[in-house]
């Protein structure tokens, strides 16, 4: 199973670096926009819409969305609201997660599909295409190495160490010291991020934690709408790896918050 999900993530990670590096923006943007609809199609089966046509009508409605929120976002004003609503939509999943994790609803699974998908779209979209200290394309790839860097210091870590569960309610395999080993990860990242760009590194460290910490909650969140659905994973559409919804899940959350700070410290315009 590890080598299958090896071998996917090689896969998956050509085909990114060919969306980022060799399309011109607007096909980037589909593509990303791609990605998010086939998303929001897997996250109609938390809501328990199993029929096709259901599932199509839901990702077609996220669709219109993400197209309404690439025009909303054209302003800097608008892109910065939309992106602190965003961040403060994570606050809340993560006091959710923390106090109440089993209260769910379909209804409200459906819903909350909307502040997960739409402004994390918005978020990569509007890096990708901006350009500053650093390039859009590069940029989106480090945001990618500080969530998967999260996502690896914490498997092996949790592997190697792990005891202490560190939401049991709502992913039991996760532990506190995989929770560590990930940030240490995150730390370092950021810290080689810093020096490559030329930043203050205590400031670079400080920023790329706290995008680690919501990549954290936003893994932590799919998993509180899987298992109110009874689902083990998103789909079964890439091997050794789930949906499209488990390897971006992540990245809805930690989306929003790098691009708000970005875009705040004037690295990308």
């Amino acid at each position: 199973m590890l080598k299958v999900r090896i071998l996917t993530a090689l896969i998956l990670g050509g085909a990114l670096l060919v969306v980022l590096f060799a399309l011109p923006p607007a096909a980037t943007r589909a593509a990303f926009g791609l990605a998010f609809v086939g998303g929001a199609w897997e996250w109609a089966g938390f809501g328990g819409w199993r029929a096709p046509a259901a599932r199509a009508a839901y990702a077609l409605a996220i669709g219109a969305l993400l197209a309404l929120g690439w025009r909303y976002s054209a302003s800097p004003a608008h892109l910065r609201t939309l992106l602190l609503g965003a961040c403060a939509w994570w606050v809340v999943a993560f006091l959710w997660l923390s106090l109440a994790p089993d209260r769910q609803k379909p209804v409200l699974a459906l819903l909350c599909g909307v502040p997960v998908l739409v402004p994390a779209f918005v978020a990569l979209a509007r890096v990708a295409a901006s350009r500053g200290a650093v390039s859009g394309p590069d940029a989106v790839l480090w945001l990618l190495f500080l969530v998967f860097g999260a996502d690896i210091g914490a498997f092996f870590a949790g592997r190697r160490f792990g005891r202490l569960k560190l939401a049991p309610r709502v992913s039991p395999s996760k532990t506190w010291e995989g929770f560590i080993g990930g940030m240490v990860v995150v730390a370092a990242i950021a810290g080689c991020a810093a020096v490559v760009f030329r930043r203050p590194v205590v400031g670079a460290v400080g920023f790329g934690c706290a995008v680690g910490l919501f990549s954290i909650v936003g893994d932590l969140t799919e998993s509180m709408f899987k298992r109110a659905a009874g689902l083990k994973d998103s789909s079964a559409l890439l091997p050794g790896h789930g949906g499209i919804l488990d390897r971006i899940d992540s990245v809805t959350a930690a989306a929003p918050l790098f691009a708000l700070g970005l875009f705040g410290a004037r690295l990308l315009a």
